[in-house]
């Protein structure tokens, strides 16, 4: 079956995010891309996420809840994978005037494009068409976290490998390696080291460019992952 897909009128959400909307106290503005997870678009965006990740996945939290929202992302991963040249071009129109409002709001812009995916964004060569915008991303691919931490990517760009049931092995290389990871804990109450490393609460912002080098961005369980049973969520 041919899949169709109908071009959205935006790609970025700005700022409209319970969680990056508390970077603006630290003085940034954030936009994200959100697609659609996993092969819910016909094509898989998160080729490394294991069972506890797609269980838990906050795809269809806040406004993901309508089924709008869920057509509209659908629709931009089709538009993406299917003519990447006018994507590219819609996505680098919003992203410069994107920059233009943050210099006019005296604020600093900051761009995640895997809102819920795990892209290789690099490969489009979008971090040095935006030399002053900091990227940042979560990803479940070690060879990117790997290579983020040999310094491989353009210097505007932060990784930040997320931890799960199945690769908790390559995360603690990640972090004795130098590189950071995120981390779901079931209480809100997190722990301040975990297996020898330091624990941030990285619900106070989604700046995990932010976070020092060797740290655990601890997450507290929200939604669906409050009943995980995979192991993806960490009980301690």
């Amino acid at each position: 079956m041919k899949l169709t897909f109908k071009k959205p009128k935006k790609l970025l959400n700005l700022d409209q995010n319970a969680k990056t909307v508390k970077g603006q106290k630290f003085g940034y503005k954030t936009a994200i891309l959100y697609l659609a997870p996993a092969s819910s678009s016909g094509f898989n965006v998160c080729p490394q996420a294991s069972l506890g990740c797609k269980a838990s996945c906050l795809n269809t939290a806040g406004m993901g809840i309508f089924k709008s929202v869920q057509d509209s992302r659908i629709n931009k991963t089709r538009w993406y994978i299917l003519e990447r040249d006018s994507f590219m071009v819609q996505l680098k129109k919003e992203l410069t005037a994107f920059v233009i409002k943050c210099k006019k709001e005296k604020i600093k812009p900051c761009v995640r494009l895997n809102g819920t995916s795990d892209i290789e964004w690099n490969i489009t060569g979008i971090f040095n068409d935006f030399k002053n915008v900091q990227f940042y991303d979560y990803t479940k691919i070690y060879k990117r976290a790997i290579r983020w931490v040999k310094g491989e990517y353009p210097k505007n760009y932060h990784l930040t490998y997320s931890l799960n049931e199945d690769n908790k092995t390559e995360a603690f290389n990640v972090l004795k390696m130098g590189g950071n990871i995120s981390a779901v804990f079931r209480t809100p109450k997190l722990p301040a080291i975990y297996k020898g490393f330091k624990v941030l609460d990285a619900d106070k912002s989604d700046l995990r460019f932010k976070d020092k080098k060797n740290s655990i961005a601890g997450l507290y369980a929200k939604g669906k992952a409050k009943h995980d049973t995979t192991g993806f969520v960490l009980d301690v």
